[in-house]
């Protein structure tokens, strides 16, 4: 059973783990480093738990500890109570959901070993933006993708944002980074998969001409926001698809596109 203790004092050591939570560069670097990703609200902690992540320490505010009681009960991680201007002063803004846990890091998946057993994987290259992570992971888990791959330069799915935006789907997506950029394809290919590049490109063909739902194992390729995917990752790929637009809209934001392509990638997948 966890120890409850109450901190009135922001400067604890004990509470380092949250502090400065909106320096987006110092947690950036810190977290990875640390072994640690903070988990916000309770279906998030909730899901993190479920996940068989471990908890390293709560923070939470009185009106949330007897809702988190079995979270409590269940881990021998200390609960600090806080008031809400403490933990405004300690994290760097309003916790208005009021439950905060510190989780330790799982060690990733390689790639390979990921793509053993998938057939719909999703790839992004330099998606650095985390709410753009967390809404593609959450499309990923909804829309029955069954892997994410990242190029190195990706942003962090586990940074509180990321988190938060995906609902808790960051953990229930493996994913891998992989560690050169576009090389690491070569590996994804060799696995079998099919490299379908999206792009808005009018070289490139519809979705549904290419009816990737029909195709054995795919692998379908995302890029940033605005710049999309490098002229390397394209021509890394084996196909370029689009989704079909209409009244002059020439594209959508990644998180949306990602949404429509997982649905027509994994919609025809067989029943295991």
């Amino acid at each position: 059973m966890a120890e409850l203790i109450t901190i009135e004092d922001p400067d604890d050591p004990r509470l380092g783990d949250y502090t400065g939570l909106t320096d987006v560069e110092l947690r950036r670097r810190r977290e990875p480093a640390e072994g640690l990703f903070i988990a916000e609200g309770e279906k998030v902690i909730r899901r993190a738990t479920d996940a068989g992540y471990a908890m390293r320490s709560m923070l939470l505010s009185a009106k949330w500890i007897d809702a988190m009681r079995d979270v409590i009960d269940a881990s021998p991680a200390p609960v600090y109570a806080v008031s809400p201007d403490l933990a405004e002063q300690v994290t760097g803004y309003h916790v208005h959901r009021g439950a905060l846990a510190s989780m330790q890091r799982k060690p990733l998946p390689t790639a390979p070993e990921l793509l053993r057993s998938a057939r719909r994987v999703a790839v992004m290259e330099s998606v650095n933006d985390h709410t753009n992570i967390g809404a593609i992971f959450r499309s990923a888990a909804a829309l029955g993708m069954d892997a994410v791959l990242l190029s190195p330069d990706c942003a962090d799915p586990l940074y509180r944002r990321s988190v938060k935006v995906s609902m808790g789907a960051v953990f229930s997506v493996p994913y891998a980074r992989l560690e050169t950029w576009p090389h690491g394809l070569e590996a994804v290919r060799e696995a079998g998969f099919s490299l379908l590049a999206l792009t808005p490109d009018e070289r490139s063909k519809t979705l549904d001409e290419v009816a990737p739902h029909r195709m054995d194992r795919v692998a379908l390729m995302l890029g940033a926001e605005g710049s999309g995917l490098s002229r390397r990752a394209l021509d890394a790929a084996d196909t370029w698809v689009r989704i079909p637009m209409s009244h002059g809209v020439d594209s959508l934001n990644v998180g949306a596109a990602a949404a429509v392509a997982f649905y027509a990638v994994a919609s025809g997948r067989p029943q295991e």
